[in-house]
């Protein structure tokens, strides 16, 4: 054991967690790290004596070990975690965004510099689900993931359910307990959890998944719709979902139709549960929770103590040459939207049922790709209009 120094970038709810977690350690493994330096805005109070506003004073400091990136979104992050690599330092982050986005770029200027980038915290919040995927990883190929990756859409859309109640109701509710932001778009619309599902696919397939893939929100369900599907036997949840045969796969991001007896569909308030499939291992559920800042900064301390003890993670090269499939993804869907917009379906058959004065068209095999694109198209005729799969056991 020995003493590891910490600069932590970024001083909001993560980067808090992470120095609280060290401040108060209780196991040997924590007393051996120490916060040298936390950056913060410039023109902020430095109400610490080690805060600092200038990044330039942590890359010259040889005795910094490893930089803590918690301040979200692409930039200065990238720039700042390309320069801790090329100065030398271990980077940990939790930023999904930036790792979605420059993944293959920090491996590589990692292993360039003789230093490690970790980023157990990026996907799954506290669950430990990256380096759950790699043990299975040094046995199956991983073929399937599919999973709740976001707790603030997970709560909304359990909360809908079990108590009934509005969409706008249950978002605010949410937004007080501080589980939704103040414009909660990239949660209810998908884009969090696109992100993670980019991490989880990319390293799955030793290949970086670019972001082309559909990606359908929950801002448009109801509390009607939420009834219709609890009257049919089931529970809705935003999911993320990717699956490969052979050096093709396919990805996606919607809501999905789960039996009322699944795991997925008594996946309660903002914990998440994510799905590996391998060959001998079969289906390995994560469960946990997905967000916060003590879980979060609980993956970061993790990984901070794995580089500190000389644990190695899975050490991808991204050289794998895969290629999207269109066609890769059957299912049923259960679909509303206004008669207008129902001319973009002339290609499909679907039956026509009718719950509480609202018709639902229900929509068997279709391609999922192609399932979006119409339901984009219907969006300009009908900007409220919703889409849910439907969950299959042998599609997965």
């Amino acid at each position: 054991f020995r003493s590891m120094n910490i600069a932590i970038l970024g001083y909001g709810t993560v980067g808090s967690g992470v120095k609280e977690i060290i401040d108060h350690a209780v196991t040997k493994s924590t007393k051996q790290l120490h916060v040298s330096y936390i950056l913060i805005r410039k023109g902020k109070a430095k109400t610490l004596p080690y805060m600092c506003d200038d990044i330039r004073t942590i890359l010259q400091d040889t005795s910094v070990d490893v930089i803590v990136e918690t301040m979200g979104g692409l930039e200065p992050a990238h720039t700042y975690i390309l320069q801790a690599l090329k100065s030398g330092k271990h980077v940990v982050t939790a930023n999904k965004a930036v790792i979605a986005a420059y993944l293959k770029e920090f491996t590589d200027v990692a292993r360039e510099h003789n230093v490690r980038i970790y980023y157990e915290a990026s996907t799954g919040g506290g669950i430990p689900w990256i380096e759950g995927l790699a043990k299975a990883m040094r046995i199956d190929e991983v073929d399937r993931i599919h999973g709740i990756f976001n707790g603030t859409s997970n709560y909304i859309l359990d909360h809908m359910q079990r108590y009934h109640a509005s969409f706008e109701d249950i978002l605010k509710e949410a937004q007080e307990l501080g589980y939704a932001e103040a414009d909660p778009s990239a949660d209810i619309d998908g884009y969090d959890i696109c992100n993670k599902l980019r991490i989880s696919a990319s390293l799955a397939y030793d290949y970086h998944v670019p972001d082309t893939f559909p990606v359908f929100g929950i801002r448009n369900i109801t509390k009607q719709d939420v009834s219709y599907f609890s009257s049919l036997g089931y529970a809705v949840r935003l999911i993320a979902k990717t699956r490969r045969n052979a050096n093709r796969y396919g990805c996606v991001v919607e809501p999905v139709l789960f039996e009322a007896g699944s795991l997925e569909s008594n996946t309660q308030d903002n914990y998440n549960l994510i799905t590996l499939h391998g060959k001998t291992i079969g289906d390995l559920k994560f469960f946990g929770q997905g967000a916060g800042k003590l879980p979060t900064a609980n993956a970061i301390v993790q990984d901070l103590i794995d580089l500190n003890e000389g644990v190695c993670h899975m050490d991808p090269s991204f050289t794998n040459t895969m290629s999207y499939d269109e066609t890769l993804c059957l299912r049923d869907y259960i679909l509303r939207a206004d008669e207008a917009a129902r001319d973009e379906l002339q290609d499909f058959s679907y039956e026509v049922k009718t719950f509480e004065g609202q018709e639902y068209l229900h929509i068997q095999k279709a391609e999922v790709y192609e399932m979006h694109q119409v339901m984009e198209r219907m969006l300009k005729t009908d900007a409220h209009a919703f889409m849910a799969s439907i969950y299959e056991r042998e599609d997965d």
